[in-house]
């Protein structure tokens, strides 16, 4: 049995190259804390560095037979950490910038056919609405609302008091507003 510790990188790569587990178990012993605190330095995040020396040793096992390292091992494994973080932070930056995006894109989305529907249903059943209110009632709220009378020229027109005007559209807004209740609703959660 060989003491791997005291294996130089170059033979540990070389070893590594014929699918050595235990010079690969050497190399990450050997560098995981070094590459941590690479990582560490520049993301301040423990789940993400361990993730990110996790998928660069597993990147390492699966190429090692391929591996062409040109200086040291060391130097090699530093700049893959520093390639690994800037990918990260790069789509730490795309996922942001899209997550800030979301509420401007939800804001230009035109709801024109719909609301348009709806106002259309609003007033087909606010004519029901009107159609369904007692006879004088409905006279009363036709001439304030349709016609935009004010109380006094209904009162004179209709030759009751103003007082009388009054009662009959709070009645009618009142009557309505309970016919109107669940589409009303509805409307406002657009």
């Amino acid at each position: 049995m060989r003491d791997y510790e005291k294996l130089s990188d170059n033979d540990l790569t070389g070893l590594l190259k014929k699918g050595n587990i235990a010079a690969f178990e050497e190399i990450y012993n050997r560098y995981w804390s070094r590459l941590y605190s690479a990582a560490y330095k520049r993301v301040k995040s423990r789940e993400v560095c361990q993730e990110i020396i996790q998928d660069l040793f597993t990147s390492l096992w699966l190429s090692g037979k391929e591996l062409q390292i040109r200086a040291s091992l060391e130097g090699y494994l530093l700049t893959a950490v520093r390639y690994k973080v800037f990918n990260h932070i790069e789509k730490e930056l795309v996922r942001r910038n899209y997550r800030s995006t979301l509420p401007e894109a939800s804001l230009r989305i035109d709801n024109s056919t719909e609301e348009t529907i709806l106002l259309n249903d609003l007033s087909q059943q606010l004519e029901e609405e009107i159609v369904q209110l007692p006879e004088k009632c409905r006279q009363v709220f036709e001439l304030s609302r349709k016609q935009q009378k004010s109380n006094k020229e209904i009162a004179l027109e209709l030759n009751i008091s103003e007082k009388t005007v009054e009662n009959h559209i709070t009645k009618a807004l009142r009557l309505m507003r309970a016919g109107l209740k669940d589409s009303i609703a509805s409307l406002f959660l657009l």
